[in-house]
């Protein structure tokens, strides 16, 4: 009679050990918020915004300087490596000289924290937090699927404009990029994808900190204005302050004090980003292609000297690593403080 019992036992602590397992919060919960985050991004009217007013800026300089480029490289035979790469790095004199890395440089941000200022203190002022964390996830997923979709619609929006912008290159100039052209492309693409992280990440951070979305999104803004305006300027100035250049020092310490100075300024993103862009885009040792897209050398004394693409990326590794501390330290401190926050119904 012993052996029905037990038997019938097993059955019930089978079911127990399923209803314990069937209650567990599923390990993919982030995929889930990230995927419907995603859509509500793309079919957002600030995607398609951004899209079209970075694209018209990223292009309309571009687009100018083809001109000039494309009579260098008639006059070179197509003989300069870098013609192609010009296309990001040449300022038109109709746009004021202004290069569409410079555009890049100052409008990537503003992609990064309009997709993220609003990530967290949106869900908490309509009320759908609580009900979202009722549902069976991990409270991370929530913060780790925001970010994921940030990552992702910054990807798109990315990838979308430079391959436009290089198919554009492509009509205009009539010439076809090389393998390594491609490479430097890509690779500046994703040093861009991070620079914006960066950005997503300061950006989730405030809207976990602070719970109005119109005052994170002020602040966003705010910081990415100064940043943009003075933030070189005055990283200089500090770095001068701290570490001074004496003109009756001895050489040495003359060349440790600019070495100081240097390394301070690299504590802003912006700085780490424009030089991995410098060396990747532009990757000249002395000389500029041309000193003057209009005045065409001989071809012996275009490209005196450049650095291969694996020596550009050597040279730029340390900001690459400087960028991904610097984005996992905010992301990591915005996941820290949401995972202690209250939520109440």
């Amino acid at each position: 009679m012993a052996a029905p019992a037990e038997t019938a036992g097993t059955p019930a602590r089978k079911t127990r050990s399923e209803a314990r397992r069937t209650e567990r919060a599923p390990s993919g919960g982030w995929r889930t918020i990230a995927r419907k985050e995603l859509a509500d991004h793309i079919a957002s009217w600030r995607f398609l915004v951004l899209l079209l007013v970075i694209g018209a800026l990223s292009i309309l300089p571009m687009y100018l300087s083809s001109n000039d480029i494309s009579a260098v490289a008639s006059q070179t035979n197509g003989s300069n490596p870098l013609v192609f790469l010009a296309l990001f790095t040449h300022g038109a004199t109709a746009f004021n000289g202004i290069p569409m890395v410079a555009l890049v440089v100052l409008l990537v941000p503003l992609v990064g924290i309009a997709f993220g200022f609003d990530g967290i203190n949106s869900e908490r002022s309509q009320g759908t937090l609580s009900r979202l964390l009722a549902q069976p996830l991990h409270r991370d997923d929530v913060i780790n699927g925001k970010f994921a979709a940030g990552i992702t619609v910054i990807l798109v929006m990315v990838v979308t404009l430079i391959a436009l912008v290089t198919a554009i290159g492509i009509l205009r100039l009539g010439i076809i990029p090389t393998g390594e052209d491609v490479v430097r492309i890509i690779v500046w693409l994703l040093a861009t994808v991070l620079y914006a992280s960066f950005w997503l990440a300061f950006a989730l951070l405030l809207s976990v900190v602070i719970r109005s979305t119109a005052t994170a999104a002020l602040v966003g803004f705010g910081v990415w204005l100064a940043v943009s305006i003075v933030g070189n300027l005055l990283i200089q100035t500090i770095a001068g302050i701290l570490f001074p250049q004496d003109a009756a020092a001895s050489p040495q310490a003359q060349v440790s004090a600019i070495t100081a100075q240097q390394l301070f300024e690299r504590l802003s993103p912006a700085v780490l980003y424009q030089d991995v862009m410098q060396a990747v885009l532009d990757p000249k040792t002395n000389v500029l292609i041309v000193s003057n897209l209009g005045q065409v050398q001989s071809s012996q004394e275009q490209i005196p000297s450049l650095l291969t693409l694996d020596q550009s990326v050597l040279l730029v590794w340390p900001q690459l690593i400087a960028l991904v501390a610097l984005t996992a330290l905010l992301f990591a401190l915005g996941y820290v403080i949401f995972l202690r926050q209250e939520v109440r119904a």
